[in-house]
């Protein structure tokens, strides 16, 4: 770890090359009795990194190290080194602030791309400071404020000046006493630290001390940057820590800081990007936003000028990139804008004038390399240039499937990257110093490199050691998620074109872009086919990508190859992109759309950007949703999850989904729709328009709170002759008592075949209209699910009428009301009456005990259409259970599956059960979840499941929850007889019957 004055040691010695810091050591060695100081062995000092030796002078030479850093510079010849390390000299009593001055004013001039005047700068992000400022109003409360944006879009160039702003008296001064910037990118390497011993190190030769700055954690603050970019899991919730002295692994530091279980009086101020935002942002308690959004014109030509150092000359390069439709990409970010600026000045340094810097992030990136490279190289065979530039894509592939982004020396020397070599690159800005080590000079360029890597690979059969294939990589990208390789992925795309293979041609040689474009098809083609266990995950990732190839034939090829996508519409680009590719598909028939909260607000917010770009975003949202819905003709299914429409984009979905005179009415193809949690009907123009197209069977509307007025303006659409729905899953829909017998009267028109009602307050009121309707001999229902209705005994009154009646009904959950055994017994009357037609009853979770199970077990004697019994969450002891294994021993009993799961009975059950499952031959699924066996209770229960008369093809358990004896015995039985013992198996099934539908998060 760098102190402060370690900074300034490591600084100067960083500018030493390898010879001379080998020679540095050797005077070193033979310093000590000039200077009077402990010597140090030789071979500790012989075998240390910049930063070991930085720290071996501190330790065995406190308050000397300068003098003597100095001293050496001198006798190797380097005076600059020794006049700089004057300069940087501190003295011990200096402010932690003082020194993060000068810290932060060294990276800021170094290591941004703010070519300009800070005034200038920080009138760009007038509203995004304002908010800095604002969120932290409160001294009392701690916050957490997130810096949201694309990626490379000034996000830490934001962190970086708040940071610099702290230690120059600008901000936060009442607010916050220490301010800890810690850049979470140089920790990858690190597998256990402290968060005291984090602090330590940015207090290292300050006047102050950890007691100081733990006096009162409500005026800390910690900035992280760079959490994008951390390998480790933070999604923990368990194993969190609240001693911020203590060791701990890394990732349980930061996720205990994150969720506020570790001083939890500070606050925090962090930067995600788009893709870490699903991850990271759940963890947040109470986050506050600000957004950082791209450069308007009149910044860019100020940027442009302080580059060129020339009015005339930025003036004539705004003009030709807005003429040629390349200032939007470039306007993105500072580093695209910084790219795209060094690009030019190459081109026009060598009399080329202007010309095209790319369209997409990666032709810039290429662009941006090929004229760097050009600047040095541009004379030598393309085989040299190729040979060297392996040498830097193989460093930052091998990085990327390490998950570094800081390396050392050694790493450079091990990929053949030379001494004089690594001047270049670091004078090219490809590479830049990080403390000890090197880093590419943005992560996204090391992620350009690492996608280059695979259109320079040797041939077949030399695979390197660390680096993975190319179709490992797509799959890390979108069966995995790995956020850290998303761009990675994109530039593959974006190189394998021949636009950019003819760019690379003349410096590099060949390059396979077909063969690469070909490998990526296969791959993707693989992911796609149903028999494939790996899926395609993030679509949104596989639509940026098609965007950076910007080759109409291969997005084609490539879109379709999928017949489901999922949308996650949470900005312009998102959307853009998806537009974009999905207007090209024919083959899709499944899209899942998920729309941000506020994504099309109408409303302006000064906090989110001027007036003028909040109007323009307006404009270009609808017209890319309008394009989007273009495809919804063609579907089958549409799941709209969590979609927040305003007026205007819900009347656009209802135009793409209205007859014309290019879609007739028989052209739509669309048999299932699902709208859970949403929050705008509009005039209800929804339901007529999408309920009456001929092919549509299914309507979910999980989560959406449907006034009396809106079910009624539902029903009279499901009453129509041209609607043909047959499932209805209205769960969580706020549906009264009232309501309720509005959806009863649908179910007379013979259509209605599947009922879910879950999850509203019906009572017994709701049920009795509901069974008045079922009696009637038109109502061909066939499951109704009523769990969490707010029922009682005397709803199973009603009931029992109803189950007399109907001649249809097969299904009827009524789990999670309180029936008690009362109703069960009047339900068991029904049951065993020869007219009912039940073949399922889910009663889990209904307040049952053992006095029911009698009742219960008559009727599995007695009615042999009765399969599924579900008594799971209930109070049935061994008494119940030995009634219930008694019938299962009945030859008349025909039940195939029984959930027992959750109840209170003990291990002396087993035995009754064992002789169950040998004994009932039409047994095939159990449930015993959440059920404390002991070994000799479970050894009873195996010896039953490897009998030949035992036909259990499903058992429910927790393996987890068992000794490894019991496991290994489980293990055993699984692999003999091909049973599977899962952990809650009905939960998936469940929630497709009833409709329930999660809040929606990426992995939905």
């Amino acid at each position: 770890m760098e102190g402060p004055s370690g900074f300034g040691v490591n600084h100067c010695l960083q500018k030493l090359s390898d010879v001379e810091f080998l020679k540095f050591k050797e005077l070193l060695s033979k310093e000590t009795e000039e200077f009077k100081i402990k010597p140090i062995p030789w071979n500790k000092i012989e075998m240390a990194s910049r930063t070991k030796l930085m720290t071996l002078l501190f330790t065995h030479c406190p308050g000397q190290v300068w003098d003597i850093v100095s001293s050496l510079f001198l006798q190797i010849n380097r005076a600059d080194l020794s006049i700089m390390a004057q300069e940087l000299r501190r003295d011990k009593q200096s402010s932690y602030k003082e020194i993060m001055k000068t810290i932060f004013q060294y990276i800021w001039n170094v290591e941004t791309f703010i070519c300009m005047k800070d005034e200038i700068y920080q009138a760009t992000i007038e509203m995004q400071y304002k908010a800095l400022q604002e969120v932290f109003d409160c001294p009392l409360e701690p916050v957490t404020a997130v810096v949201l944006g694309s990626e490379a879009q000034g996000k830490t160039t934001f962190l970086r000046k708040a940071m610099l702003d702290w230690t120059s008296g600008k901000l936060w001064q009442n607010r916050f006493q220490y301010v800890f910037f810690i850049s979470l990118i140089s920790l990858n390497n690190v597998t256990e630290l402290s968060l005291a011993e984090l602090m330590l190190a940015k207090l290292s030769q300050s006047s102050e001390t950890l007691e100081d700055v733990l006096s009162d954690p409500k005026r800390i603050l910690f900035i992280l940057e760079g959490l994008e970019f951390l390998k480790f899991d933070l999604e923990l919730r368990t194993n969190l820590c609240d001693d911020w002295g203590k060791m701990l692994p890394t990732q349980i530091v930061f996720s205990s800081l994150l969720q506020k279980v570790m001083l939890p009086e500070s606050s925090l101020l962090l930067e995600l990007g788009n893709p870490s935002v699903p991850k990271i942002y759940p963890l947040l308690r109470y986050p506050r936003d600000i957004i950082v959004t791209g450069f308007n014109d009149p910044f860019i030509k100020c940027y442009f000028t302080y580059f060129f150092k020339n009015t005339q000359k930025a003036v004539q390069v705004f003009n030709y990139l807005q003429s040629t439709n390349q200032l939007s990409v470039v306007r993105r970010s500072p580093f695209l804008c910084w790219m795209a600026c060094s690009t030019l000045k190459w081109r026009l340094k060598r009399g080329e004038g202007m010309k095209s810097v790319g369209e997409t992030d990666s032709s810039i990136y290429t662009n941006f390399m090929v004229s760097t490279f050009r600047s040095v190289y541009d004379n030598c065979p393309p085989n040299q240039n190729r040979a060297r530039l392996k040498t830097l894509c193989t460093l930052a592939a091998e990085a990327m499937w390490k998950q570094v982004f800081v390396f050392t020396s050694e790493d450079l020397r091990r990929n053949g990257i030379s001494e004089s070599e690594k001047a270049v690159w670091l004078g090219m800005n490809f590479l830049q110093h990080r403390g000890d080590g090197f880093m590419f000079y943005h992560p996204l360029l090391q992620s350009y490199f690492a996608a280059l890597f695979y259109f320079l690979r040797q041939e077949r059969g030399t695979a390197h050691p660390i680096i993975r294939s190319l179709p490992q990589l797509l799959k890390e990208v979108y069966v995995h998620g790995q956020t850290q390789w998303l761009m990675t992925g994109a530039f593959v795309f974006g190189i394998a074109t021949e636009k950019a293979a003819a760019m690379l041609k003349p410096l590099f040689g060949f390059i396979p872009s077909k063969e690469v474009e070909q490998e990526i098809f296969k791959c993707l083609r693989s992911l796609s086919q149903a028999e494939c266990s790996e899926k395609l995950m993030n679509s949104q990732s596989l639509f940026e990508s098609l965007h950076e190839n910007e080759e109409e034939r291969f997005e084609t090829q490539v879109i379709d190859l999928f017949e489901e996508m999922t949308v996650d519409i949470s900005n312009i680009d998102t959307l853009l992109s998806a537009a974009k590719i999905l207007a090209k598909t024919q083959k899709l028939k499944k899209l899942h759309v998920h729309i941000q909260h506020n994504f099309f607000s109408e409303i302006y917010n000064p906090e989110d950007g001027d007036l003028e770009d909040f109007e323009f975003n307006k404009r270009n949202n609808i017209k890319q949703w309008s394009i989007l819905c273009e495809c919804v003709y063609n579907l089958q299914v549409l799941d709209l999850d969590c979609c927040n429409f305003n007026e205007t984009t819900l009347k656009i979905l209802c135009a793409s989904m209205s007859p014309s005179s290019t879609y007739p009415l028989t052209a739509f193809k669309l048999q299932s729709l699902s709208c859970p949690f949403m929050t705008n009907f509009g005039d209800g123009a929804l339901f007529h328009i999408f309920l009456q197209l001929p092919n549509l069977k299914s309507v979910n509307l999980y989560g959406s709170n449907l006034s009396n007025d809106m079910v009624e303006n539902l029903c009279s659409v499901l009453k129509c002759t041209t609607c043909g729905v047959e499932e209805l899953l209205l769960g969580k829909c706020d549906i009264s008592s009232k309501a309720c017998g509005m959806i009863a009267t649908c179910l007379i028109y013979r259509k209605v075949k599947h009922l879910s009602l879950v999850e509203n307050p019906l009572k017994n009121k709701g049920v009795m209209l509901l069974c008045e309707i079922l009696k009637h001999p038109s109502c061909v229902l066939e499951t109704l699910m009523l769990s969490r209705c707010c029922l009682n005994f005397i709803a199973c009154g009603h009931l029992y009428e109803a189950l007399l009646c109907n001649k249809y009904l097969s299904l009827l959950d009524l789990s999670s009301n309180v029936l008690k055994d009362t109703g069960v017994n009047i339900l068991c009357e029904a049951l065993k009456d020869p007219k009912c037609t039940l073949q399922e009853l889910w009663l889990s979770g209904c307040f049952l005990t053992s006095d029911c199970c009698g009742g219960i077990s008559a009727v599995l004697t007695s009615k042999k259409n009765l399969k599924t019994l579900k008594l799971g969450k209930n109070n049935i002891e061994d008494a119940g259970i030995k009634q219930l294994c008694e019938a299962l021993r009945n030859p008349d009993c025909k039940l195939q599956c029984l959930g027992l799961d959750m109840n209170d009975f003990k291990t002396d059950c087993c035995e009754d059960l064992a002789s169950a499952l040998t004994t009932c031959k039409t047994l095939t699924s159990l449930n015993l979840d959440w059920i404390t066996f002991d070994h000799d209770g479970l050894q009873l229960l195996c010896e039953a499941l490897s009998h030949k008369s035992c036909n259990l093809k499903v058992l429910g358990l927790d393996k987890s929850a068992l000794t490894e004896e019991s496991k290994m015995l489980l293990q055993a039985v699984e692999m003999k007889e091909k049973l599977d013992i899962l952990h809650c198996p009905w939960v998936k099934e469940e929630r497709k019957r009833r409709g329930v539908r999660l809040v929606w998060n990426s992995t939905n």
